[in-house]
């Protein structure tokens, strides 16, 4: 595995290289520095970026906190439906609609060739192996963010959100989040993936902006 040096600019961020044709794998582990890890992550203007982790790890939080360009938070598509469905109804109902509304905004965003950040569940294949054609088709390189958080923190997060999910569901999501999280720290990272950051929770709080240069 390659682990390429994480070098600091003025702002405290870490620019992430293009990858080119058979690129090395690139991992980037900033869990572990105490607060001293970047406080920006820069991409290519045509990059793509997948935020993905256990379910109350942060990643809407930090997406809102950090993304400065086009971000595409599945928890954004859920609030606006919640906030047009009458209270009685159960998710389980319209939860397939709301996964339809969220790809179709996707699709959208993604036909300007901009940099996009989408939270989603980038342990799903279909959706790597979609956002990796995307972004190779406008030039540029699919990326990875993992929050590494354990699984009491991220249950305490769904309660801090009111917002919780299945034990099964979340079995589902541990047992998949712990393989991508294992194959990254090995250095094979899925098909179509040109790099993966791997954050904790004091990593995620100290980074300020997540962006796309060019």
């Amino acid at each position: 595995m390659n682990r390429t040096p994480v070098y600091a600019t003025a702002i405290r961020g870490i620019a992430v290289p293009k990858q080119r044709s058979a690129p090395a794998t690139v991992v980037r582990d900033l869990r572990d520095r105490s607060g001293r890890s970047p406080r920006a992550l820069l991409f290519g203007p045509g990059d793509l970026v997948v935020i993905t982790g256990l379910p109350g790890s942060g990643k809407s939080t930090l997406m809102h906190r950090t993304v400065t360009g086009r971000r595409i938070d599945s928890q954004d598509t859920r609030d606006r439906w919640d906030a047009r469905v009458p209270r009685f109804v159960p998710y389980a109902l319209y939860r397939p609609l709301v996964r339809l509304a969220h790809y179709a905004g996707l699709r959208r965003a993604l036909r300007d060739g901009e940099g996009v950040v989408v939270h989603d569940c980038g342990t799903q294949p279909w959706v790597r192996g979609w956002l990796a054609r995307e972004a190779r088709r406008r030039g540029g390189t699919l990326h990875l963010l993992l929050l590494d958080v354990a699984p009491e923190t991220a249950r305490a997060g769904q309660r801090e959100r009111g917002r919780g999910v299945s034990r099964y569901a979340f079995t589902r999501h541990r047992r998949t989040t712990a393989r991508l999280l294992a194959a990254a720290e090995r250095g094979e990272l899925p098909a179509g993936v040109g790099s993966a950051t791997l954050l904790d929770r004091a990593a995620a709080d100290t980074l300020h902006r997540i962006d796309f240069t060019g």
